[in-house]
């Protein structure tokens, strides 16, 4: 399964080799062969926080996760950007660990530290020494319970999200070309609009604003505590609740989010700017994570477009030699995602032979089914990737979260290479005629143009 976030092989059992992966299987094989598994312990605390413990001792160290059930689709007009900004302003300091001093304490115990923040949830995450646990339980409840969110931090910090903000997108010609896509695919959606938020919104923000967000969504009923590596279960459960314990439960809101309705004409947009070559991004509306379908367009944009060996990058680079780049990939969140394919072309070229490529690979997927020998590449492609993820304690970590933060079940992530073994040819053939509809299609250009002034025009 593959979320928007990348996710040793020590600590795993892996009930298959890779190397039987290579043999082509037929169509409709037994899948029990097929599995993925490493010990796992799940309970909660009375206050609603659920945390998961993986025991890995082969080196000294703990990956620390703490994920929250919030993202920008929990946002609104006017307010995006809100849970970006506050995971910049949890690393400002709390009651405990003020300003700077939480930074300080993370390095001076040779401990890293970062934090993301997706459509659908954000999270923070530590690697340690095991003896430094103690230590960073403190400094993680520290922020959960009483965060300072303090208003010249957050002048200082509004600066900092502006310049990212400016760096990704406003002054990057494919952060603009995504923006624009995404907001022609999603109407009503939360998806419409960007994680890190309008600069409009980005500038308007005060403390009391973030104040509610995170008294709303910072609780520990809304939280995921993951820890992995070099640990006893047993001291750790006892820490986490002489720690967490007492911080209190909180009643979350009921949160609604509005269907994307389906296009019934397609979209074209354009956005005019001084680069050095055309570029395109056509996409669909596709489904959420962990649905059967997912699984197929995962497989279907690996054939289409993952890699030197599939059908695009074949057609649109190597053969007609009319593009630098061709990929495509199928997005996938907690609500319907997209289906995207992405080309680059050679400095001087029209998109127009590409567009034409790419519309004739498509309709060859929904016209005719890929045979076995492609099949089987893809699975093993796909799957061996999913295995290859989880090559740390912190991969592990960040995979069991995502899991149970989108599902509620961390152990969906033991299924997922049966899920894939499971597709069929004809299961891709009927996601493409399903979801790839030139109705429901947009078109998103990126096209040179000269300015004296340096300016972009979109349209």
């Amino acid at each position: 399964m593959k979320f928007l976030l990348n996710f040793c092989l020590a600590g795993l059992i892996l009930n298959f080799s890779l190397a039987a992966l290579a043999a082509p299987a037929a169509s409709g094989a037994g899948t029990g062969g097929l599995k993925i598994q490493f010990p796992v312990e799940k309970y909660q605390l009375a206050n609603g926080l659920t945390v998961l413990l993986h025991e890995d001792h082969n080196v000294p160290m703990i990956s620390y996760h703490t994920w929250y059930r919030v993202g920008s689709r929990d946002e609104g007009p006017g307010v995006t950007g809100a849970a970006h900004m506050l995971e910049h302003m949890m690393f400002k300091g709390a009651k405990k660990y003020s300003g700077k001093q939480f930074d300080q304490t993370l390095h001076e115990n040779g401990i890293t530290n970062n934090a993301f923040t997706s459509n659908d949830y954000t999270g923070f995450y530590e690697n340690l020494p095991s003896s430094k646990l103690e230590l960073i339980m403190d400094m993680e409840v520290d922020r959960m319970r009483s965060l300072s969110l303090n208003p010249e931090d957050l002048t200082s910090e509004l600066q900092v999200v502006g310049e990212e903000r400016r760096w990704r997108v406003d002054n990057s010609p494919q952060g603009l070309l995504q923006e624009m896509f995404f907001g022609s695919l999603f109407k009503v959606h939360p998806y419409s609009w960007p994680v890190i938020g309008h600069m409009v919104d980005i500038q308007a923000y005060t403390s009391e604003k973030l104040r509610k967000f995170y008294d709303t969504f910072y609780v520990p009923n809304n939280a995921i505590l993951v820890l992995a590596g070099d640990f006893n279960s047993e001291e750790v459960k006892r820490l986490i609740e002489k720690h967490y314990g007492s911080l209190p439960r909180k009643e979350i809101p009921a949160r609604a989010y509005s269907a994307e309705p389906e296009l019934l004409k397609p979209i074209k947009k354009e956005l005019q700017w001084e680069v050095q070559s055309n570029s395109f991004l056509i996409g669909y509306k596709g489904v959420a994570l962990g649905t059967k379908d997912a699984y197929a367009l995962d497989l279907a944009a690996a054939a289409l477009g993952e890699g030197a060996s599939s059908r695009l990058h074949r057609h649109l680079v190597y053969k007609s030699q009319v593009a630098v780049g061709a990929s495509a990939y199928n997005w996938t969140n907690a609500d319907p995602g997209a289906f995207m394919i992405m080309v680059t072309m050679r400095p001087g070229l029209p998109s127009t032979q590409a567009e034409q490529i790419v519309s004739e690979e498509v309709d060859r997927m929904i016209n005719s089914v890929i045979s076995e020998k492609e099949l089987q590449k893809v699975k093993n492609q796909t799957m061996k990737g999913f295995v290859d993820s989880l090559a740390t304690i912190d991969a592990k970590a960040r995979t069991l979260a995502a899991n149970e933060i989108i599902f509620g079940d961390y152990q969906r992530v033991f299924l997922d290479l049966e899920e894939y073994n499971k597709v069929t040819a004809k299961d891709i053939q009927q996601v493409m005629q399903k979801y790839l509809k030139k109705e429901r299609q947009v078109r998103a250009f990126l096209t040179p143009i000269k300015s004296e002034k340096g300016k972009k025009i979109s349209q």
